[in-house]
């Protein structure tokens, strides 16, 4: 099987709202997440869980687990490509919102895949 490509999606400015988020996180935390993201580009739509699960509409969780804390990637398929839209800590379940806030990012990827994907 072929690795999947994994793109982070980049705001308009240029920014990556997940990169701006790990840098938050605990060096171990970014660690594990890391660690996930390479198996996303491993096994891509094979990746199961409890590595990554499906929310709804197309929009699909990297799950991470630290000390009891439940942190979150959400992601989405373009093809062949996994594109990482942002990170979250998850309480209970992922806030609707959330998924919402994914679904907008993949709407702006596929109306222009070069001006979202980051270039950092």
């Amino acid at each position: 099987m072929p690795k999947t490509e994994v793109i982070i999606f980049a705001e308009e400015n240029g920014s990556s709202l997940l990169l701006k988020w790990l840098d938050q996180m605990p060096p171990k935390v970014q660690d594990k997440c890391i660690v996930k993201i390479e198996r996303l580009a491993e096994l891509g739509h094979e990746l199961r869980r409890p590595e990554a699960d499906f929310l709804r509409d197309v929009i699909y969780e990297l799950r991470i687990s630290f000390r009891g804390i439940n942190y979150r990637i959400l992601y989405f398929f373009q093809g062949s490509q996994a594109i990482l839209s942002h990170g979250l800590r998850k309480e209970s379940e992922v806030p609707p919102r959330e998924i919402d806030f994914a679904i907008s990012h993949k709407k702006l990827f596929e109306a222009d895949p070069l001006k979202y994907t980051y270039e950092g």
